[in-house]
C-alpha cells in the first residue's frame, strides 16, 4: 500500500495549524503571565493552566519538526525555514540550522553513537539521557534568551515572580520533558523488545486522542522514521496505513502457506 507524499491544501493546513498553535500559546501566554491574580479563586485554574501552555509548548516544536522536514508547507523552502526558524527561537531560542541539522543526524544515525539525541552511555536511563540531551542542546544562546525573557518580565514588565514560574518557566520545563519521554525516550530506548529495523524507533501503540495529547501524534515514531515526509496530523492515518499493508500482507501469506 503506498501512502501519499502530500495531501491537497497540506500546505494551508499545517500553516493554519500551527498559527492555532502559536497564537494560542501567545495569549495563553501572556494573559496567565501579566493579568492572571493568583488568589483563593484563581487557584484552581492554575494547573490547568500550566498543563495546556505546556502541550502548546510542545505543539510548537512538533511543528518546528515539520518545517525541519518540509512537511509544513511542501515545496516552499523559505516558508519552512522562516515559520520554522521563528517558531524555534520563540520557543527557547534555538537556532533554526542548528536544530535543523542536528535533527537530521538524528534520522541518519539514530539510536546510535551519532544520533545527537541519543546516549549510547545510557541507552536505557531516562535521567542521565535527559541530562545528555539537554546539554547538547540547551547552550549558552537559549540560556541566554531564558534569562534576558526572565529579566525584561520582571524588572521592565513588572510581572509577578510566581505568575513567570508558573506559567513560564515551570511548563517549559515540562514541555522539554514531555517532548523528550514521548518524543525521543519511548521510542529509541533500548529494552529486550529490541527494534523492528535499523531505524531504532518504535511506536508507543496509543489511540489518537491520547497520541495528541502526550506528543502531537510524535508517539507513532516509528512511521515517522519510515515517513519523514508526513506531518504530525497526518500520523495516524499513516498508522492506520501500516496496519492495514501488515494485514493484507499477513492475508497473503497465510494464502501462500494454505
Amino acid at each position: 500500500m503506498v501512502f501519499p507524499r502530500t495531501v491537497p491544501h497540506q500546505a494551508q493546513i499545517g500553516l493554519g495549524l500551527t498559527a492555532a498553535i502559536v497564537v494560542g500559546w501567545i495569549a495563553l501566554h501572556v494573559w496567565s503571565v501579566f493579568f492572571l491574580t493568583i488568589g483563593s479563586t484563581t487557584w484552581p485554574l492554575v494547573p490547568a493552566i500550566m498543563l495546556v501552555q505546556c502541550w502548546l509548548s510542545v505543539g510548537m516544536f512538533i511543528a518546528a519538526h515539520d518545517a525541519m522536514h518540509g512537511s509544513l508547507a511542501p515545496g516552499h523552502a523559505r516558508t519552512n525555514a522562516v515559520v520554522g526558524g521563528g517558531v524555534l527561537a520563540l520557543y527557547a531560542g534555538f537556532g533554526w540550522r542548528q536544530m535543523r541539522d542536528a535533527h537530521m543526524d538524528h534520522h541518519q544515525h539514530s539510536g546510535t553513537e551519532g544520533d545527537p539525541d541519543f546516549d549510547a552511555a545510557h541507552p536505557s536511563a531516562f535521567w542521565p539521557w535527559y541530562a545528555t540531551f539537554l546539554r547538547r542542546y540547551f547552550g549558552w544562546r537559549s540560556m541566554l534568551y531564558v534569562v534576558t525573557v526572565v529579566g525584561v518580565y520582571a524588572v521592565v514588565l513588572r510581572a509577578a515572580p510566581a505568575n513567570i514560574l508558573l506559567f513560564y518557566g515551570i511548563p517549559a520545563i515540562g514541555s522539554s520533558l514531555q517532548l523528550f519521554y514521548f518524543g525521543t525516550y519511548r521510542p529509541h530506548r533500548h529494552d529486550t523488545d529490541g527494534f523492528a529495523d535499523t531505524h531504532h524507533a518504535r511506536t508507543s501503540g496509543f489511540g489518537p486522542i491520547v497520541s495528541l495529547a502526550t506528543c502531537f501524534h510524535f508517539g507513532y515514531h516509528h512511521e515517522h522514521h519510515l515517513s519523514p515526509y508526513v506531518p504530525w496530523w497526518r500520523l495516524p492515518a499513516r498508522y492506520r496505513a501500516g496496519l492495514v499493508a501488515n494485514e493484507i500482507l499477513g492475508d497473503v501469506e497465510a494464502g501462500l502457506r494454505a
